[in-house]
């Protein structure tokens, strides 16, 4: 096996508007491990938005702190406002060992997750699980239904109650319409 496959890319934050005069950038956090992604001296590939003046494929984490609710990063390649502004938007990703698995037993990967075998609590075969959305207020699994449909199902406990990624399988408190078809009148 190459190293290429034992790794996996997942984005880790988005870069939002300046702090201050030197550099400090705000980040929107995309990930359940920031303490983690953000260490000092963690590098993180850079995905800027078309049309960006932003040059660098990667930036180096030279500090972090946190202001309220909201993440700041000071990264070695932005030394001034005018480049935190330039940054503005850019993606963040981190390449992590595919092996790897969050410290909370409750979270997974998105990686982890898709190909994963979907089962009702009955244990009837639903489908398979194609990727996640990750939404502004929950992530949405995405099931491919038997039939071929796409499905979104609210990633929470009452309706996904269990993942077992070992197994390969999750099971869906499915409902009629959310991944089976709505009964036939």
């Amino acid at each position: 096996m190459s190293s290429a496959e034992q790794t996996v890319e997942v984005v880790v934050g988005r870069i939002g508007k300046p702090h201050g005069i030197k550099g400090e950038v705000t980040v929107d956090v995309r990930t359940d491990e920031p303490e983690r992604r953000y260490a000092a001296e963690a590098v993180l590939r850079v995905q800027a938005p078309r049309g960006s003046a932003f040059g660098h494929r990667s930036v180096t984490v030279a500090s972090t702190r946190w202001h309220q609710s909201t993440l700041l990063v000071r990264f070695a390649e932005i030394g001034d406002r005018n480049q935190a502004e330039a940054a503005r938007g850019v993606v963040l990703h981190a390449t992590i060992d595919a092996a790897a698995t969050p410290d909370d037993p409750e979270e997974f990967y998105d990686h982890q997750l898709v190909g994963l075998a979907a089962y009702d609590v009955e244990g009837a075969h639903l489908g398979e699980v194609t990727g996640l959305v990750h939404g502004g207020a929950q992530d949405l699994l995405a099931v491919k239904a038997l039939d071929g449909r796409a499905t979104l199902v609210p990633f929470v406990a009452a309706l996904v109650p269990e993942v077992d990624v070992a197994a390969g399988r999750v099971v869906i408190a499915d409902r009629p319409g959310l991944v089976a078809p709505l009964p036939e009148d």
